[in-house]
């Protein structure tokens, strides 16, 4: 591998890090009536490739109440 190919991987496994994070955060955060489908499966979607990532928060969230928002801001802190 060249170095430049070297410094693209590092940074894209550096970037599916950071989105598998904020994915997991996300789904134990949120109420299974919260996300479309098993949280099992998104997680290991999530975890194969980022393109499982981009899906949950394209497609896997379904928008929570308001006051279940507060809630959970609440309680996490």
């Amino acid at each position: 591998m060249t170095d430049k190919q070297k410094r693209t991987l590092i940074v894209a496994l550096i970037v599916h890090v950071i989105v598998l994070n904020l994915t997991w955060r996300d789904l134990r955060r949120r109420p299974a009536s919260a996300v479309r489908g098993n949280k099992r499966l998104w997680r290991l979607a999530s975890m194969a490739n980022t393109s499982g990532s981009v899906a949950y928060w394209l497609f896997g969230r379904r928008r929570m109440p308001r006051s279940e928002t507060a809630e959970s801001v609440e309680a996490a802190a």
